[in-house]
Formats: structure tokens, sequence, C-alpha cells
């Protein structure tokens, strides 16, 4: 996979998790944080089954099964995962959807802050103001320019830190293993185990629930869980984590445009400014990198006098 093609895939997962906002939103009427967290990652780990059984099966014809280590590395990725998830949906309950979107976001500048603080890795300059800057266009995007913070507000705001190191080490991983739909489908069951073992513990489980908030648990576990953080371990195995976070944060776009076409909301002219800077960050991050491999390139190529 080229790099082209694994931004063009980073950008169809945005425009997934964009989508799935109302139904996390609206899931929260009938059942609690945890236990729609736990079966909507459940459901995942199911739609990628087969294909890491197939994985599995190929890395034993090849003499190269996953270790002790490569288990743990796994598991790691699905603590931190249960607890972004986690931590997102409590917080979405205490929050407006359009103030959840925007502090979200704030995973975008931690992530090659810990790349290189963790990594010792360099990002391009580009990364930095790109990164600013599709934090700045979510805040205007959202709208919500007098933040008035809750205890909701915390909780989302909290999750952007376990999420900036998830998709630090989700890329680095996968590659490593060679296997991204094993990495991606031991990660959903473990945040799904997890996440349902405390929600039988700290919240009521109903089945009249679970049946009413059917819809919401089937579209974002099959498609924001199981299609579209599983593009994101493939696609991230070809792609900087710095370049991806930016991409990913598109997210606070389409779920600005999924409101527009599904929800009747419109965009103020802050709204419009924001898209159109976070739209220009995200090129800025994609095409100033080539440009500079491009003149390597002709220096390289063009003969000297």
């Amino acid at each position: 996979m080229t790099r082209i093609q694994a931004n063009l895939l980073l950008t169809l997962v945005a425009l997934i998790w964009g989508s799935a906002f109302v139904a996390q939103s609206r899931g929260m009427a009938d059942v609690g944080p945890l236990l729609f967290t736990g079966v909507r990652f459940l459901i995942g780990a199911l739609v990628v089954l087969p294909l890491a059984v197939l994985e599995w099966r190929r890395l034993g014809r090849q003499g190269r099964p996953l270790t002790p280590l490569d288990g743990t590395h796994i598991a790691g990725l699905g603590l931190l995962m249960t607890l972004g998830a986690v931590m997102q949906q409590v917080g979405i309950q205490f929050t407006s959807v359009t103030n959840a979107g925007f502090l979200t976001a704030i995973y975008v500048p931690l992530v090659p802050v810990l790349a290189w603080l963790l990594l010792r890795q360099v990002a391009h300059w580009s990364v930095w103001p790109a990164a600013a800057g599709c934090l700045v266009g979510a805040f205007l995007l959202s709208g919500a320019h007098e933040l008035d913070v809750g205890l909701g507000d915390l909780w989302v705001a909290g999750s952007a830190i376990p999420w900036a190191v998830h998709v630090l080490m989700v890329g680095r991983w996968a590659d490593r293993m060679g296997a991204p739909f094993l990495v991606a489908c031991g990660q959903f069951a473990v945040c799904g185990l997890l996440s349902l073992a405390a929600a039988f513990t700290l919240e009521p489980v109903r089945w009249a629930g679970l049946v009413a908030a059917t819809w919401p648990i089937a579209y974002t576990g099959v498609l924001s869980v199981g299609i579209a953080f599983t593009a994101q371990v493939v696609a991230q195995r070809y792609a900087q984590a710095a370049d991806a976070a930016i991409i990913l944060s598109a997210e606070t776009l389409f779920a600005a445009a999924f409101g527009f076409a599904l929800l009747g909301e419109r965009l103020d002219s802050a709204g419009l400014v924001g898209c159109g800077l976070m739209l220009a960050c995200i090129l800025l991050v994609q095409l100033l990198p080539l440009v500079g491999t491009l003149r390597r390139r002709q220096i390289l190529t063009t003969p000297s006098n």
C-alpha cells in the first residue's frame, strides 16, 4: 500500500467515525456506557474474526507465529482502547456531541509530542502548524466558542491521552507483527471483555435496554469498530502516526457534515472557517513532505555541469 492509499483509507475511517457520534449519543438513552462499549467492541471482534483466523493460519504456514510479547502488545492496545472508548462514552452522557467532537480532537497535537517524548521521532515541520490548525478548526467547527467545561467535557478530554498513545503505537506494533487483522481482532476482544466485565459490576444490565439500543450498537459495532478501526490498523502500517492523527481529526468535520445532512444542523461563518482550516491543514501535512521529496529527487536526477 502506498502512502497516498493509506491516507485515503484513513480519510474513510474519519468519515465513518464522524458518522458514529450521533449513534453513540443516542445509544446512551437505553444502556450504560460500559455495556454499550463492551457489546459494540465484541461485535467488531466478530466482524474481523474470519480474517484474523486466516491470518493466524498464514503466519503458521510461514513459520512465524505470534510470540507472547506480541500478545502482550495486543493486550496493551486493547487496554488503551478500553480507556479511550469508555472515558469518551462516559463523557458523552454529560456533554453535547458538539463538545465531544471538539474535545476528542485534542489527541491530534498530542501524537507528535508523545512521538518525540516516547520514541524520539521528529516529525516533519509541517505537522506542528497542521496539528495546531486542526485543533483550532475543530473548535470553530464545534460552535463551542464559549465552552463551559463540565464533568462530561473533562471525561472526553481525558480520553484524548489513551487515544493518542493508541494512534502512536497501533501502526508500529501491527507492522512489526505483520498481522493487522489479528491485532485488530485481539484489541477489540480485550476492550469488549474488559468493558463488559466492568458493566456487569458497575451498571444495571437489562436485556430490554440492549434491544432498544440495537441499531446504535450494531452501527457502531460493525462500521465504527469492525470496519473503521481495522482499516486504521491496516493503513497505519504505511502512514506516520502524526500524519494519521491529523487525517483522523477530520472525523469532527464529517460529524458536522452528517449533522447537516441528517439532522438539519447548520454551520455559522465560524464553522465554515473551521472546516476550511481543517481541510487546509490536512492537505498541508500531506503535500509539503511530498514537495520536499520531489525536490530532492529532482536535484539527484539533474546532471551537474
